[in-house]
């Protein structure tokens, strides 16, 4: 036995306290996981009851969703109407346009043409000769040609240059001709194109009394539209012609041979 087992000890003794916080700490731990658990579980134990409610596609609900999808379909279709029309408009309006401003070209060409004829006729009444009404005259001036201009001019020049050609019938140049070929070939010097045959040239111009005869018109002999010859008038009664297989090209004067009726093509 220790020589100090009699002595009684000085030291104070341990307290409890810590012993019991501990516990105590475990034991609110343990009370809180027990509360959680227990509620977790509650909350888990619980059914969903919430739902949600979808619309009823009811007859009448049908019914208008279908007039709006027909309404919104009148309407692109009245749209894509209005602009067809309105293209149609413009395109109708450029089409007016171009047509107004053709048609004046056309007139305002017309009216130039017109112009520069009356002109061009002024110019040949002015410088031909009218028909002598004197037959002596005429005989003293026989072989002579008027002066003429213009496309009057081109023809009598033409004419005045077979001088001498043969006549053959049906011939039409360059060095032989018949009466209505010779004019038919005089007249497409100034850009006018005859019928070819005398008939037909009798009647293709105006006709014009022989007493107002001018140089460059024809002359026939026949009735209009069933002439039998033809020639060219070239002022002082005086008329050049294809006359016959005899003569050929030449001048004669009128007086010998009248005509039976004249028409003006120039």
């Amino acid at each position: 036995m220790s020589h100090t087992a009699h002595i009684p000890s000085h030291r104070k003794p341990r307290p409890q306290r810590t012993t019991k916080l501990r516990a105590g700490v475990a034991g609110g731990v343990l009370s809180t996981l027990a509360v959680a658990g227990t509620t977790g579980a509650a909350h888990a134990a619980e059914p969903v009851t919430e739902t949600i409610e979808m619309p009823t596609l009811t007859t009448e609900l049908a019914t208008k969703v279908a007039a709006t999808a027909d309404a919104t379909q009148q309407a692109a279709d009245t749209y894509q109407l209005q602009a067809e029309q309105d293209a149609a408009a413009a395109q109708a309006a450029k089409d007016a346009k171009k047509a107004k401003a053709k048609a004046e070209a056309k007139e305002k060409a017309e009216k130039a043409a017109k112009k520069r004829a009356a002109e061009e006729r002024a110019a040949r009444s002015a410088e031909r000769t009218t028909l002598s009404a004197s037959g002596s005259s005429a005989s003293a001036s026989a072989q002579s040609v008027a002066p003429a201009s213009g496309s009057v001019g081109t023809v009598i020049s033409f004419l005045k240059a077979q001088l001498g050609d043969a006549y053959v019938m049906g011939a039409s140049g360059p060095n032989a001709w018949d009466c209505s070929s010779l004019v038919q070939a005089a007249f497409k010097q100034a850009g006018v194109d005859l019928p070819r045959v005398s008939q037909d040239q009798s009647v293709a111009g105006t006709p014009v009394s022989l007493s107002n005869v001018q140089v460059g018109d024809i002359l026939y002999w026949g009735g209009a539209g069933s002439a039998y010859h033809v020639g060219v008038y070239v002022g002082n009664g005086q008329y050049l012609d294809a006359a016959n297989p005899s003569k050929g090209v030449v001048i004669q004067d009128l007086s010998g041979y009248p005509a039976s009726g004249a028409v003006r093509v120039l």
